[in-house]
């Protein structure tokens, strides 16, 4: 007996109301993009590892997928290297490609290599799936889709406050209402790195305290001893773990905290133009909070930084998030491009949406009208309807076997057709059609126009 296939653990199959409902989400995302000025571009599913590695930190780097080199992969490899189980070396030898990790690195890549055909500040979107060796849970997968946005060639504030307006701009047409948009600021984080006597530990901090939401106090305090962050400055770090009240309060308590940083104070002053202007602006469906231990765990921010939650009460990771990256495009080469950019977490927006009963409108595909089959003669006559009707761009479609009426109404029933047209001899002979409700169960003889007319007011 044959073994039933399967596929791999982090990826998944999507159904025509599965795709249906994605593809809702794609062309909201599509639209606002849009709107706000963006353009599209891809870039391949795969790039040179040199182009990946390096560019995410340690715990990046580990969970990006490689290709094997095509051929005898293993045939130019020092066998010393395979005696001593040397992983890095050998995969660094059978492994040249890899499969992209976000959409963020790959676009620096493409700024760089299309410089002279690109006008600056250069707005784009890109929605394309990407690939990460996670361990697979709720809301996290090992293939799936990013839909970025990024501004590279300006350093004015203005975009910061723009993507704040975006992801409201979207959230608010998918009518997902209570969304979180936290905010920080990387200066802020070096600053405080800097006061405690750890600047050195930037990134094992900002590691460790982005874990806050996940493994709490305790286990941030752990992570950071043994990342060798000093008892002392583990001290003057705590009063983060409970940093709250107004924006406007966190933004006070901040200036008198980093009073003796000067880049400090400078994300401080970043960060109070971005949530005041919010302020003043005014959002629909969305809240911006300041969350201070907010650090997503990247090299490349430098300056603003963001992430988004789903509604109070939907249990699910960041939907959204992003920030500036004022020298990515000058590890490829290109210096003095900054950068800022956010990405959408389409698949767990997808499933928030779903939780939440949000997809009540969205159009799944199926026909308007089913064209009942009895013959060659009768399917004949009603492919010349069909034709007219796809001019229209009414969606219809002929039952393709010659099966008993039953079998065929039924089909019709579970794909929820609403008008299913019988034709039989009485009806080729008078030049008519019989058009069934099947909502009402009504039935009508009727004329190819009449036809037409009635499912286009339908």
């Amino acid at each position: 007996m044959a073994q039933k296939p399967s596929i791999p653990k982090g990826t998944r199959d999507f159904s025509p109301t599965e795709v249906a409902k994605r593809n809702y989400i794609f062309s909201t995302i599509k639209q606002v993009f849009e709107t706000f000025g963006f353009q599209p571009i891809e870039t391949p599913s795969f790039e040179n590892s040199d182009t990946l590695m390096g560019k995410y930190g340690e715990e990046g780097d580990r969970l990006i997928f490689k290709i094997l080199n095509s051929g005898d992969y293993l045939n130019k490899v020092d066998e010393s290297f395979l005696k001593d189980k040397d992983s890095l070396k050998v995969t660094s030898k059978i492994s040249e490609k890899a499969l992209r990790y976000d959409l963020t690195v790959p676009f620096a890549r493409y700024v760089v290599q299309h410089q002279n055909e690109i006008e600056f500040p250069f707005k784009r979107y890109q929605m394309q799936p990407v690939w990460r060796a996670d361990r697979p849970q709720k809301g996290r997968f090992r293939e799936f889709y990013q839909c970025d946005a990024d501004v590279v060639g300006s350093k004015g504030l203005w975009q910061e406050v723009e993507f704040v307006q975006l992801y409201d701009a979207v959230f608010n047409k998918l009518k997902l209402e209570g969304v979180t948009i936290k905010l920080n600021n990387r200066k802020i984080l070096a600053g405080i790195a800097e006061i405690i006597g750890e600047k050195d530990k930037l990134i094992d901090f900002t590691v460790a305290l982005d874990k806050l939401d996940k493994i709490g106090a305790n286990g941030v305090i752990k992570e950071m001893q043994e990342k060798g962050i000093s008892e002392k400055a583990i001290e003057k770090v705590q009063p983060l773990f409970s940093f709250n009240g107004t924006n406007l309060e966190k933004q006070d308590q901040l200036q008198e905290m980093l009073s003796n940083s000067e880049e400090g104070l400078q994300g401080v002053t970043d960060l109070r133009f971005v949530v005041n202007t919010i302020e003043t602006l005014g959002l629909k469906s969305s809240k911006l909070t300041i969350d201070v231990t907010l650090a997503r765990g990247l090299n490349y921010y430098t300056g603003a930084i963001y992430e988004v939650s789903a509604p109070e009460g939907v249990n699910m990771g960041s939907i959204g998030g992003g920030g500036r990256y004022d020298d990515l495009t000058g590890i490829f080469g290109l210096k003095d491009m900054s950068g800022v950019g956010i990405s959408f977490g389409l698949d767990r927006i997808y499933l928030v949406l779903e939780e939440l009963n949000l997809f009540n409108e969205v159009d799944l595909p199926k026909p308007k009208v089913l064209f009942v089959n009895f013959g060659e003669v009768e399917a004949l006559y009603c492919m010349k309807a069909l034709a007219e009707l796809r001019k229209n761009n009414i969606k219809s479609e002929l039952y393709p076997d010659s099966a008993k009426m039953k079998k065929q109404m039924n089909y019709a029933n579970r794909r929820d057709i609403p008008f299913v047209v019988i034709v039989g001899t009485n009806e080729i002979a008078n030049k008519k059609f019989t058009l069934k409700n099947m909502q009402t169960g009504e039935q009508q003889l009727c004329s190819l126009e009449e036809l037409l007319k009635i499912t286009i007011q339908h």
